[in-house]
């Protein structure tokens, strides 16, 4: 499916769906209102799938993963090797991305984008490279804008595949070494904000590494120019293959009906991209947790959303998003199997 078709099929909420699930939370045998934030997220999930009564029997997150030339500027604690090295120890169950997950039965489903070395053949590895990593922000944009619409569109297909498989909710993940800088450079591009106030130590940069991820974000918002009013421009010149990758998957989501549940940092960034190429997918993102990350608040807020938890963490990896799948479950068997007032012959409130 083209980023154009796929834009064109992204409408807003089912509002009668949303009100059929208002009506029955009203009606449950509890006070109006007592579960807070499961029954707002309840009914936003009746929006996204259209149905009044929604049920999630096969989640997955997709983990993509690519490298950055920016790395060449010193902006990471960790060499570029080590993305790569971690691609494998997904597929192999061996990341806290695979532990965590299988607290909800979430598939992990893994994506090369871009990483920069080759990967050996796996079954389980999906592979839409773009190229073997981007090129160095600071001294150009990161990669073409035929580059940019193929990793947008490959998240599409990554997705449209998964719901063709039955799959009805996605979590977001990511894998690449120096990945929190291009994040950065899109958050302070689309918001307009300074380096100061989003740029963080990521992978745990000393005192001097942090002062060259500033140096890198703000000499590559000079260099290249993006227009925050513009995702595909953002991406194109201070991106991420896999960050493109994961925007495409956002708007594949929506176009499909299906809830995204959003991760940290670098997620977040994604979704800021699929944003502004298509403002109604705002309404398909669920949040997970607020990330360590400088800036990760701030960025949620931009977005209009809250974290549903802030455990202090900053892995990656759709950490966050996998923790948060039994919450979006909760909402879900709330609404379904909870019985009314009636049904259960419990005396209403009392007017």
């Amino acid at each position: 499916m083209t980023l154009e078709n796929t834009i064109q099929k992204i409408g807003p909420l089912d509002s009668a769906a949303m009100k059929a699930a208002e009506e029955r939370q009203s009606q449950l045998t509890k006070p109006a209102g007592s579960l807070g934030r499961l029954e707002s997220l309840s009914i936003q999930l009746a929006g996204i799938t259209g149905e009044a009564r929604p049920k999630f029997e096969n989640k997955s997150i997709v983990v993509m993963a690519g490298d950055h030339g920016v790395t060449e500027e010193g902006v990471s604690a960790f060499p570029a090797e080590v993305t790569p090295q971690m691609v494998m120890n997904f597929l192999f169950g061996g990341a806290a991305i695979n532990a965590l997950a299988g607290v909800s039965g979430a598939k992990v489903t893994v994506v090369d984008m871009g990483v920069a070395s080759d990967l050996p053949e796996h079954p389980g590895l999906i592979s839409k490279r773009v190229a073997a990593g981007t090129a160095n922000m600071v001294q150009g944009p990161a990669m073409t804008k035929e580059q940019a619409v193929q990793a947008l569109e490959a998240g599409i297909e990554v997705v449209s595949d998964l719901k063709a498989q039955g799959v009805s909710v996605v979590g977001l993940g990511d894998m690449g070494i120096g990945n929190t800088t291009p994040s950065a450079a899109i958050a302070c591009a689309i918001m307009g904000a300074s380096v100061d106030e989003i740029v963080g130590r990521g992978t745990g940069v000393d005192d001097a590494g942090l002062q060259r991820k500033k140096d890198a974000v703000a000499k590559a918002i000079q260099q290249n120019g993006p227009d925050g009013q513009d995702g595909l421009d953002v991406l194109m010149k201070v991106g991420g293959f896999e960050i493109g990758g994961l925007a495409g998957v956002v708007l594949g989501a929506a176009a499909n009906k299906m809830p995204v549940v959003v991760d940290g940092f670098i997620t977040t960034a994604a979704a800021m991209i699929a944003a502004q190429i298509c403002p109604a997918v705002k309404d398909y993102l669920i949040p997970s947790h607020c990330s360590q990350e400088s800036g990760h608040e701030k960025m949620l807020a931009h977005l209009g959303l809250k974290a549903l938890f802030d455990y202090e963490m900053r892995l990656g990896e759709g950490s966050g998003a996998a923790m948060a799948m039994p919450v979006v479950d909760a909402a879900a068997r709330v609404l379904d199997q909870m019985v009314t007032f009636a049904e259960a012959g419990v005396s209403g409130k009392e007017e």
